[in-house]
């Protein structure tokens, strides 16, 4: 079968082609940061909301049918 050789890269051109993508990176305003972080926050807490709720509907309900 055939056989496959390979090569490692040295430490420096890898240091160099992270660097290389590094500067490619379009890093976000602040202003668009905090509006993006506000709104990760606003929709975790509404879903955190939503789960404990229906959470607590099923708790109700498997009690209800428990005592039957």
């Amino acid at each position: 079968m055939g056989e496959s050789k390979t090569e490692k890269a040295s430490k420096t051109s890898w240091f160099a082609g992270m660097k290389a993508e590094f500067d490619k990176i379009i890093w976000p305003d602040k202003k668009s940061l905090t509006r993006q972080t506000v709104a990760v926050i606003a929709v975790s807490v509404a879903l955190g909301l939503i789960i404990a709720v229906v959470d607590v509907i099923i708790k109700y309900g498997v009690d209800a049918l428990v005592s039957l």
